[in-house]
């Protein structure tokens, strides 16, 4: 008696078309966004995040799935730093790019599949701390070499200040959806209305100094240095790099609470 043939395998689903995947997972409100979107999402991520959230929504992975992931990439960032010369500065700026990648991809899936959740949402902002936060520890241990010593701390207290801006931001929607208001949602509420504070938001913003304090910025400077300390020999240039960063950070930590307080975002 001859066994069954077993049962063929479902065949996937075929493809929809990247235009089709555009209108429903890349609004253009969320693209315009200046807080909702990284500027590296518009000028080259999005593009290729549609063509691998393509494959992805003809698959069973889920959302919060590929969130996890993202959260990973970024954790596995700052522990890249600990390899010695300028493979782990490469590796950790590839690692940030696949963070980047699949945090605009978890929300591609999401919003095609109708899979939206705030487990998902809650997963996301954890991860954007923790690999943020994960890169300054990561340098700081690579700045000392060996043992723990003052570039470790200096680390860790960068670290400390990146997730202090985050979480300044975060607080506004948690203070205000405890008062019973709804998220800001325009620019004109973010504007401080004292003058001072307002030109000097300004003009940080057209340096965009600030911009370092996020690791996506941060491991390209990091990587920038250890192609220096390459040259040079050492880790000068590293060591340079973290001052930098810890500075800018712990200058933005009260001048981004002062914005927050001086605009019309809490009420």
């Amino acid at each position: 008696m001859t066994a069954p043939a077993p049962a063929p395998a479902p065949a996937l689903a075929p493809a929809p078309t990247l235009e089709d995947l555009r209108e429903v997972c890349q609004p253009q409100a969320k693209l315009a966004s200046r807080n909702g979107e990284h500027w590296a999402g518009r000028l080259y991520m999005r593009r290729l995040s549609l063509r691998l959230t393509r494959q992805l929504v003809r698959t069973l992975i889920t959302p919060d799935q590929l969130t996890w992931t993202m959260v990973w990439c970024g954790i596995a960032s700052g522990a890249a730093l600990l390899i010695p010369g300028l493979t782990g500065a490469v590796l950790a700026v590839v690692l940030m790019q696949l963070f980047l990648l699949f945090d605009c991809v978890d929300g591609e899936v999401a919003r095609w599949k109708g899979q939206n959740s705030a487990t998902g949402i809650y997963v996301d902002r954890l991860g954007a701390y923790l690999a943020d936060a994960a890169l300054m520890v990561g340098v700081g241990l690579r700045a000392a070499e060996s043992g723990l010593d003052a570039w470790v701390c200096l680390g860790l207290a960068t670290a400390l200040g990146v997730v202090l801006l985050k979480a300044s931001t975060d607080l506004v929607d948690v203070a205000r959806a405890r008062r019973g208001l709804t998220a800001v949602a325009d620019d004109e509420a973010t504007r401080p209305r004292s003058q001072g504070v307002a030109t000097a938001r300004r003009l940080a913003a057209a340096f965009k100094l600030h911009r370092v304090t996020n690791g996506i910025e941060a491991s390209l400077v990091l990587l920038a240095a250890a192609v220096v300390d390459l040259a040079l020999g050492g880790l000068d240039a590293t060591r340079w790099a973290l001052l930098a960063i810890a500075a800018i950070t712990w200058v933005m930590v009260p001048a981004h609470l002062l914005s927050i307080l001086s605009s019309s975002r809490l009420r």
